[in-house]
């Protein structure tokens, strides 16, 4: 491929101005600083566009039709990663919902075949898997017949598929996951989020000393924050750890996200929580037998409860800058940079021998995707017509 010029870039370590870069096959070949270099110009009247790493989302439960638990082959799993890829998300978690135990066994090695195929296709990658239960106390959209306690059978293929996997994050709820189970969780090198709970500030505080790292979904689906009660919400803000955010003005009120990203700088983690229908036209889909209708922007059971989100990371980051008032350069490490680093894994940076999964921003918007096959365009979720 030849020069892409006209850029700025941003990674894990910053913005650089004026830069340009080259891709051979599916590395960076070339990253410089621009000295008149020939090739494509991605700037726009006079302005240059932003590049940066394919976005990270630590919550994908499905795409293209499929649900995890859906999946069969692991080419069912790769059709989800390449459909969120499509829309600029160059890595995922695919996540599975509390389900049955074979279910959970199937779908972790389904997950690591087609983590050994993941790398040869164009599709994004799979640096692990996340298992949204089934140790919750509160369903949600779960279905409630699958949530139970942990027994010693379960941690043993945790730490089984942590190490098959490379990395494995599982939400749990504190009331039914005690700290010591926690702390065997960790001590295997997983990491353990915290969500679907209606513990209170202590009982997450001893949670977090055994080892839990963030919340998932902040706001949804676990005890809120009230002045004499602060619960997982309080305890997650006070002690600033990460915490999962769906920015689809849905799930979270924009005044409640300032308010959040204001008492923990830092601290937030973009996440899509996007279910089958994404990458498609779809108007409803089925979870655990249950329709859930896809209408103005939500995804919902028959009673009104929300079963995910229908939303891009893209999106999210698009949405979050305008709620912010901010640049994309300053959200979009919410959405590549701080899900790496909830994971233990090295900050994403664009130099010489990083993977080519780029996203070109311009305008507040993604514009194109840059990967082996060249400049890409940015599918917005559904599948045109």
């Amino acid at each position: 491929m030849s020069w892409l010029t006209g850029l700025d870039l941003l990674d894990g370590a910053g913005l650089r101005r004026n830069m340009a870069l080259r891709v051979a096959g599916d590395r960076l070949a070339e990253v410089a600083a621009f000295d008149g270099q020939k090739g494509t110009d991605l700037s726009e009247g006079g302005a240059r566009a932003l590049v940066a790493p394919g976005l990270f989302d630590l919550q994908v439960n499905g795409g293209a039709g499929l649900m995890l638990g859906d999946c069969r082959t692991p080419a069912d799993v790769l059709t989800i990663a390449a459909a969120h890829w499509a829309s600029g998300t160059a890595a995922i978690l695919p996540t599975l919902i509390s389900d049955r135990p074979e279910v959970t066994a199937r779908v972790i090695d389904l997950v690591v075949a087609a983590q050994a195929q993941a790398e040869t296709q164009a599709t994004g990658a799979l640096p692990g898997l996340h298992l949204e239960g089934p140790h919750l106390a509160i369903a949600g959209a779960h279905d409630p017949a699958c949530l139970r306690p942990m027994t010693d059978t379960d941690l043993a293929l945790y730490a089984e598929a942590r190490a098959r996997l490379g990395r494995l994050l599982i939400t749990v709820a504190p009331e039914v996951v005690p700290p010591a189970q926690i702390a065997a969780l960790t001590a295997e090198g997983i990491t353990v989020a915290l969500g679907h709970t209606a513990c209170d500030r202590d009982l997450a505080e001893s949670a977090y000393a055994a080892g839990a790292v963030m919340a998932t979904h902040l706001f949804n689906a676990m005890s809120g924050l009230h002045h004499r009660a602060p619960g997982l919400v309080g305890a997650t803000l006070d002690r600033g750890a990460p915490f999962g955010l769906i920015a689809d003005g849905v799930h979270v009120d924009p005044a409640v996200l300032r308010v959040a990203l204001r008492a923990s700088p830092g601290a937030a983690v973009l996440v899509s929580d996007a279910m089958a229908v994404a990458g498609t036209g779809a108007e409803r889909f089925t979870l655990a037998g249950r329709e859930v209708l896809r209408q103005n922007g939500r995804l919902e059971l028959a009673d009104g409860t929300l079963a995910g989100a229908d939303l891009t990371l893209v999106q999210a980051v698009e949405i979050v800058a305008g709620w912010l008032f901010a640049g994309i350069e300053e959200v979009a490490p919410m959405a590549f940079d701080a899900p790496a680093r909830v994971l233990g894994m090295e900050a994403p940076e664009l130099a010489e021998g990083a993977a080519a999964r780029l996203l070109v921003w311009r305008g507040g918007r993604a514009v194109a995707r840059v990967d082996a096959g060249g400049v890409l365009p940015v599918m917005d979720g559904q599948v045109p017509g």
